[in-house]
C-alpha cells in the first residue's frame, strides 16, 4: 500500500515513514502541498496523510483541491496534526477529510488506525 505523507517538518517526517516502513506501507514524501500535487500527477496512493500546518498553501487548501481531483475521489485524506481542537477538527471534516489523527502519533495503533481507513475505501 502506498501512502503519500504530506509534512513540512523534517522530523515528523522521518517518524511518520518510519512507522509506515515498518508495518509493510510504501511512503512517498512530499514536503508541501506544492509537492503533494506534484506527486498525485504521476502517481495515484492509496491513502494520503496531511498536516494541516503546510509552509504556503496549508493542508485544509489542499485537502479540498485533492478532494476535487476524479482520479483522488475514493482515496482516504487522513489529518495529521498537533492542533487538536474541536474547531481544528471541524474545519478538517468540513474540507473533506475522510479521518482526523492527533500528534504525537501513537505507534502502537497507526498502523491499524490507518489499515481502517484503507478497509473503508
Amino acid at each position: 500500500m502506498t501512502v503519500l505523507v504530506v509534512e513540512d517538518n523534517p522530523s515528523n517526517m522521518r517518524l511518520t515513514c518510519d512507522l509506515l516502513n515498518a508495518h509493510g506501507f510504501h511512503p512517498l514524501k512530499a514536503f508541501s502541498a506544492t509537492e503533494a500535487l506534484e506527486i498525485v500527477a504521476q502517481k495515484i496512493p492509496d491513502l494520503i496523510l496531511i498536516d494541516i500546518s503546510l509552509h504556503g498553501m496549508d493542508g485544509l487548501s489542499l485537502i479540498k483541491l485533492l478532494k476535487n481531483n476524479p482520479a483522488l475521489k475514493t482515496v482516504p485524506i487522513i489529518v495529521l496534526t498537533a492542533h487538536a481542537t474541536k474547531k481544528t477538527e471541524e474545519e478538517a471534516w468540513n474540507a473533506g477529510c475522510d479521518g482526523f489523527i492527533v500528534k504525537p502519533i501513537n505507534t502502537r495503533l497507526f498502523p491499524d488506525q490507518l489499515r481502517k481507513y484503507l478497509s473503508k475505501s
